[in-house]
């Protein structure tokens, strides 16, 4: 079965030609690379050492909400290092021989890239520990009484692995990433330079007050900036825009969903839902899933994270709250 370089797609990534777009708009290389300074000075720090020691850097846990360049910089770390890059999501390896494949394709120094790692099943955890820290393989053979171990060496390589939800893995696969890396979102004048240079890649011309006025409202993530500019290389290409204007902008956001507080349909509707089906709350993720008609892991990933950053949403032992601002905002346009 051969799966090396094979990515599937969650709820919150994006799919099919979006993926292309993505794709072309992300940095090259690492002096490219936007914001995430703390991320980008280990990560310099441990390219040198590996430079200099001919060694794999060491294996690698990058946590943090989605959209924020986690795959990204993994990609850029196998050009910066020329290795090779094999990337999969974890919900991809479903049996021991899907894991065994990949590891038994790597050779020295690759890194093995696993997209949403705490999706793995705990019988594929296992058979990473050893190989993480021996770069050993043990595999059994046969069944029952007859069955053996068999032991294959793997060469020296190093394990990536992205999470939305750290605190899902458990503690023994944790331990063994010997970094661990946090992605925070991104302040509005790092999202003002990464609205600046996607839109030369459009072919758009903005002004800095316009890129400023995308940034503020693609909540910190460089994903959501990146496809609000989509949709104004669509606006200026069919109105035959050259120069755009706010009102251009300011429509294209309406056409969107989006205010200027960065909250879409979906954030309105949750916040609505709360507080007229549920009374402000409590009310548990399942339930509120159910009644917004969203995946669970959407609403936790994508919405959640952003309404109670910006004090919209709460969430208790009891289940989510809408917050007195959040009330506010509800009446301004309720």
């Amino acid at each position: 079965m051969a799966i090396e370089n094979k990515r599937t797609i969650t709820p919150d990534t994006i799919s099919g030609d979006e993926l292309n777009h993505e794709i072309e708009l992300r940095p090259k290389k690492l002096e490219e690379f936007i914001g995430q300074q703390k991320v980008i000075r280990n990560i310099e720090l441990m390219m040198g050492s590996s430079r200099l020691r001919r060694k794999p850097i060491d294996h690698t846990l990058f946590s943090g909400p989605p959209g924020l360049g986690k795959t990204s910089l993994a990609y850029i770390l196998s050009k910066e290092l020329g290795v090779k890059l094999h990337s999969i999501t974890a919900t991809l390896v479903e049996r021991k021989s899907d894991i065994v494949t990949l590891l038994s394709n790597l050779e020295e120094r690759d890194i093995l890239f696993i997209d949403e790692i705490h999706r793995l099943s705990a019988a594929i955890e296992e058979i990473l520990y050893s190989v993480m820290e021996d770069y050993r393989l043990d595999v059994i053979i046969g069944n029952g009484v007859s069955s053996k171990v068999v032991s294959i060496d793997i060469p020296p390589f190093t394990l990536i692995g992205a999470t939305t939800k750290s605190g899902m893995l458990s503690r023994p696969l944790r331990d063994r990433f010997i970094a661990q890396l946090s992605f925070d979102y991104y302040n509005q004048n790092e999202l003002s330079v990464i609205v600046r240079e996607s839109a030369k890649k459009m072919l758009l011309e903005l002004d800095k007050d316009l890129e400023l006025m995308v940034a503020l409202v693609s909540r910190g993530t460089p994903r959501i900036a990146n496809r609000i500019l989509r949709r104004i290389r669509d606006y200026a290409v069919v109105r035959r825009v050259t120069k755009l204007r706010t009102e251009d902008i300011q429509e294209v956001l309406q056409l969107l969903g989006i205010d200027s507080l960065g909250l879409d349909d979906m954030d309105r509707k949750i916040l609505l839902t709360i507080e007229r089906q549920f009374r402000g709350g409590p009310v548990g993720i399942n339930a509120l899933s159910i009644a917004v008609s969203e995946h669970r892991e959407t609403l936790e990933n994508i919405y959640e994270p952003y309404l109670m950053e910006n004090g919209f949403l709460m969430r208790t032992n009891r289940g989510r709250v809408i917050s007195e601002k959040g009330k506010e905002y509800i009446s301004s346009f309720s």
